[in-house]
């Protein structure tokens, strides 16, 4: 038996410092269903995945969660793990950067890396951007920004090694330049070169001490590893890579990865970093990295805080977990983003799952039930030329289709891979339009030719449901049980006939995909989207809760009681301390044509030069009353904390001396 080809492919491994969205979901599907593809093809595939869980934002978030750094990572990784099992992923690791084998091997190449005089010790001053984890030069920004994430960046100086990157970049440059096929899309690889390679590298920092959470570098343990170097180090130590000469068999025969699948956004780091980083360890690069397009909604980034986010487990808990895969993929083009909205994914379901897949399946298993009880009988030729053409064009279009599907599949272009196979099921549904079945049945003469008819069409689906099953695994099992039969390897797709004629399908068909009806879907949309900004509400309501108070209740009034409060903007014109009083202060305040004097128990935190020239919330019908020897005409109103410290309530815009306060 002639042993099966090794295909190695990964994903960017996800990082844990929250819920991946829909978006984030794209990255996973589309590299599944390459690695079930390549499975079907006959490769022999380890698909890897996991998480990225060290640097400063996990150590951040796990301060304002109260917990341990490892306790918070444990978490987020079980949901992001959950959601793989939930999309039907059929990853052979799930990779957690805390797992042991790989901290060990971080911390093997970093030695080896120091060792050889490719690192060395020094400091860095520049500015960093948190949620990247990166440094950048002023230049590098943009509008003052980091330029990968947008958000802000902060100065930061502390001793770190650094990586002599210009030792590799002109043999990165020249393997780049005889590899075409290394970055893809080609827009990704000039970006590259014209914007980092070309213009020269500068050394890159290394390693952090101003944190904690990461992996240590074990000859100096102020320091732990850049978390890019140790995110990228999975790729081989997933698969038994040994920094001092003892890998696997497993590593030998899977790399160089045939595929790093990632997000267009880093490929900087996959393109410039993690090549060079091979090179000093004396391995070979991967053979392709994909910058793939992202999935938008309405055209912007997801956002939980703004209630634009769409998470993969509420999609598939309303359309079915094979809807949703098939949608992120035939959705989201080879090189451009994609779109998802809710309403877009139920359009989709209706024109193609329901209308062309599903409605074919049921009605070719309905009327095999209907007029054959169910067997179904291949039963030779058609008896006039007409018919033999019909059939002719259906099985060239039957069996033309795998080609074409392989060929777009061997260029990452998997929505153009399951654009060609639904145009196959349109062409059973016409097949169907040709023959008129339901003619045929009311002519006994024409049993033959109606049982060819139905045999044509479930062999049809059978190959059809073959050639999905990577993209839609539990769809195409369903179709395989309702037509009786088992699903096909590739290398059976190449015959019209297979279908053992005398089979029976199912007696109990089932609807794959149901219509929607719009207006639900924008109901059950609209009940998601407003449970998530109560959740987001209710988590910064507990994020905020050590700095609000909580005080006794007094009895409620009514509008009449508090209409009978006068409250206006008042100006302090003049402030002085009351004689022989610790905490009292004598304000002159001018309300409209108007001067108050009026005492206030303040003086622990303002000064009477502090007082003067304020705008305050001023009680002006109080009953006047005598404090220390002093009349007071009114009351300043204050906010009081915890610990008795006051804050005057002033007005939030410029407001004149006398404005109602209502």
């Amino acid at each position: 038996m002639t042993e099966k080809k090794p295909y190695y492919i990964t994903t960017a491994i996800a990082y844990t410092s929250g819920k991946p969205h829909i978006g984030n979901s794209y990255e996973i599907v589309l590299a599944d269903s390459i690695a079930r593809f390549k499975r079907k093809e006959g490769y022999d595939v380890f698909f890897q995945t996991g998480t990225d869980e060290h640097g400063q934002k996990i150590e951040l978030k796990a301060q304002e969660m109260g917990v341990t750094p490892k306790e918070f990572v444990d978490g987020v990784a079980g949901v992001i793990r959950g959601l793989c099992d939930r999309l039907n992923i059929s990853y052979d690791r799930f990779i957690r950067t805390t797992d042991e084998d790989h901290e060990k091997q971080v911390q093997k190449i970093f030695r080896r890396f120091y060792d050889q005089g490719d690192i060395y010790k020094g400091s860095y001053e520049g500015l960093y951007c948190t949620p990247c984890e990166s440094f950048w030069t002023e230049s590098q920004l943009v509008d003052g920004k980091c330029p990968d994430c947008g958000r802000e960046v902060k100065p930061a100086r502390e001793e770190a090694y650094f990586f002599r990157m210009s030792k590799y970049a002109d043999r990165l440059i020249e393997y780049i330049n005889t590899h075409p096929e290394f970055i893809q899309p080609v827009s990704r690889k000039n970006e590259m070169m014209n914007n980092f390679l070309l213009p020269g590298l500068q050394d890159l920092c290394v390693s952090r001490t101003t944190f904690k959470w990461g992996v240590p570098v074990d000859f100096d343990d102020r320091h732990v590893v850049y978390v890019w170097m140790d995110a990228l180090i999975n790729y081989i130590s997933g698969i038994g890579y040994d920094a001092e000469g003892a890998s696997s068999e497993q590593y030998k025969k899977f790399w160089p990865a045939d595929l790093h699948l990632i997000g267009k956004d880093i490929i900087r780091f996959h393109t410039i970093y993690w090549p060079i980083w091979l090179m000093a360890l004396g391995e070979p690069l991967p053979k392709q990295v994909f910058g793939h397009p992202w999935l938008m909604m309405n055209g912007g980034k997801m956002s939980k805080s703004k209630g634009n986010v769409i998470y993969a487990d509420d999609l598939i808990d309303y359309f079915g977990v094979d809807a949703v895969r098939y949608y992120v993929l035939h959705e989201t083009p080879f090189e451009n983003d994609g779109n998802v909205t809710w309403e877009l994914i139920a359009e989709r379901l209706n024109s193609d799952l329901a209308n062309i897949l599903g409605n074919l399946v049921n009605r070719t298993v309905s009327m095999s039930n209907k007029y054959f009880g169910g067997l179904v009988c291949d039963k030779g030729l058609p008896r006039d030329p007409d018919q033999a053409a019909l059939d002719r064009d259906l099985k060239e279009t039957v069996l033309g289709t795998l080609p074409k599907v392989q060929e777009k599949m061997g260029e990452l272009r998997v929505a153009d891979a399951l654009t060609e196979i639904f145009g196959m099921l349109k062409r059973c549904n016409k097949y169907i339009d040709e023959t008129q079945p339901w003619l045929l049945a009311k002519d006994p003469e024409q049993s033959d030719r109606l049982s060819t008819v139905l045999y044509n069409l479930v062999e049809g689906i059978v190959i059809g449901a073959s050639l999905l099953e990577p993209f839609m695994p539990q769809t195409a099992q369903e179709i395989a049980r309702q037509m009786g039969c088992r699903l096909r390897g590739f290398g059976e797709l190449d015959r019209f006939g297979l279908y053992e004629s005398g089979s029976k399908v199912t007696d109990d068909p089932r609807i794959l995909f149901a219509r929607l009806d719009l207006k639900d879907v924008e109901a059950h949309e609209e009940a998601v989207t407003r449970a998530l900004l109560e959740q987001v509400a209710g988590e910064q309501q507990e994020q905020s809760a050590p700095e609000g108070m909580d005080v006794e209740q007094k009895p409620q009034i009514t509008y009449e009681d508090f209409d009978r409060l006068q409250f206006q903007v008042g100006e302090i014109i003049a402030c002085q301390a009351v004689p022989k009083s610790k905490k009292l202060l004598c304000s002159q305040v001018r309300i409209g044509s108007q001067v108050r004097q009026i005492v206030s128990g303040i003086k622990s935190c303002y000064t009477p030069e502090e007082m003067v020239g304020k705008k305050v919330m001023v009680l002006v019908n109080l009953k006047p009353a005598t404090l220390a020897g002093v009349v007071s005409e009114g009351m300043l109103l204050c906010a009081e904390d915890g610990e008795g410290n006051l804050a005057l309530v002033t007005p939030e815009r410029e407001m004149p001396a006398g404005a109602p306060i209502c």
